[in-house]
């Protein structure tokens, strides 16, 4: 699950806990790392890369490089898909399925790799669990088109997934001590906080669940409750 510390290794990070645990392991275990943010002008981006920012300030180091944000916009393609409008949102109750996005991780993959390609960083990786149950979070699916990827500029970047082998649990573990309450999940935020009623928030909650941790997370829902 490491890399070699003397070449820099890009890190797709969206802010959300398993990718957030990534950067942290990988630039605390003395890798260096360039992290990448994909904005798509999605309904929750704004508070999401607010967050991030501030997870990366609080994990800084000097084989953390500084963020690249690169802009993707997808509003054009999925119209008044819930991701994009924040109405309907998935809840808590919905499957995972729910909150599937067509050609996801595809799109958030080949800017990131032109730009180490460009770059001369030939690693990218992401925190995609084996458990995820979506057909491109997959390795073999990483794999081809790290392939095409190659074809198209003549080079050797290798996409990977050092997280594949890992559960939720094993994940969580490995960050427990960083600052998770400063990493984002939600895909319905109140403002700055998480609304506490969706898909990813009630994931969230149980991830912290599984390592028996106290969450550290302010939802809107509990602070309606607190207030009343």
């Amino acid at each position: 699950m490491t890399s070699a510390p003397g070449k820099t290794v890009g890190v797709l990070v969206s802010g959300g806990l398993d990718s957030a645990i990534l950067v942290a392991h990988l630039a605390g275990s003395g890798q260096r790392v360039q992290p990448f943010y994909i904005r798509s002008q999605l309904a929750w981006e704004g508070v999401e890369l607010s967050c991030l920012r501030r997870f990366l300030a609080a994990v800084a180091r000097p084989t953390l490089a500084q963020l690249v944000v690169l802009d993707l916009p997808l509003s054009d393609v999925y119209g008044d898909h819930w991701s994009v409008t924040g109405q309907a949102v998935p809840d808590a109750a919905s499957p995972d399925e729910a909150v599937y996005l067509p050609g996801r991780n595809a799109l958030l993959t080949i800017k990131p790799a032109l730009w180490c390609r460009l770059n001369g960083i030939d690693r990218l990786q992401l925190a995609a669990l084996g458990t995820s149950p979506f057909p491109d979070a997959t390795t073999g699916f990483f794999a081809q088109l790290s392939s095409v990827l190659n074809r198209a500029t003549g080079g050797e970047l290798t996409i990977e997934m050092p997280f594949a082998g890992l559960n939720k649990r094993q994940v969580m573990e490995l960050g427990r001590e960083f600052p998770l309450e400063l990493t984002f999940s939600c895909i319905g935020p109140v403002g700055e906080l998480h609304c506490g009623r969706c898909n990813k928030c009630a994931e969230r909650k149980s991830a912290f669940a599984l390592i028996q941790m106290p969450d550290p997370t302010r939802y809107a829902a509990t602070e309606t409750l607190d207030s009343m």
